[in-house]
């Protein structure tokens, strides 16, 4: 039996809302600490509208996001992309939702003349690295094969 195909379509500033759920809930799972919803959607508002991001949205729920941020790279014309966030409503994962964002969000790179896509994900979050290694991404290792260690300062 085939698997139903997922709509992916990319998000417009009135869905700002519905990106503020779905950040919320992504960070709420992990026990992150969060924005409350209304200064989310007004971030997301603004980024929308700025392009300052470029979301996919999975599902009529909507399901799933990929969130994708593009800048100029210094070492080639072509664009930066990074996924800054892929999220699927814990209740449908393991539908392909997250395969079918992980594809756009690719061909979405692609389209916007990106050279690649970084991400960076938890050692622990073993579904998402095994979606990752099998879209083709790899785990960078520095010259004498130990990995590439993601560091982060808040100011």
């Amino acid at each position: 039996m085939d698997k139903p195909e997922i709509q992916i379509r990319e998000a417009v500033v009135k869905d700002a809302p519905e990106i503020a759920r779905l950040l919320f809930d992504f960070n709420s799972e992990y026990e992150d600490e969060t924005p409350p919803l209304p200064e989310l959607t007004r971030h997301a508002e603004r980024m929308l509208r700025e392009g300052e991001m470029t979301v996919l949205l999975a599902g009529d729920g909507p399901d799933g996001l990929a969130l994708l941020r593009f800048r100029p790279s210094v070492w080639t014309e072509q664009q930066e992309a990074y996924l800054q966030e892929l999220y699927v409503v814990p209740p449908l994962r393991g539908r392909g939702i997250g395969e079918a964002l992980m594809q756009e969000a690719i061909a979405t790179c692609r389209g916007r003349d990106a050279g690649w896509i970084e991400l960076n994900t938890g050692e622990t979050d073993v579904a998402a690295r095994s979606l990752y290694r099998k879209l083709g991404f790899t785990n960078e290792e520095g010259t004498e094969g130990t990995a590439m260690l993601y560091y982060e300062l808040e100011l």
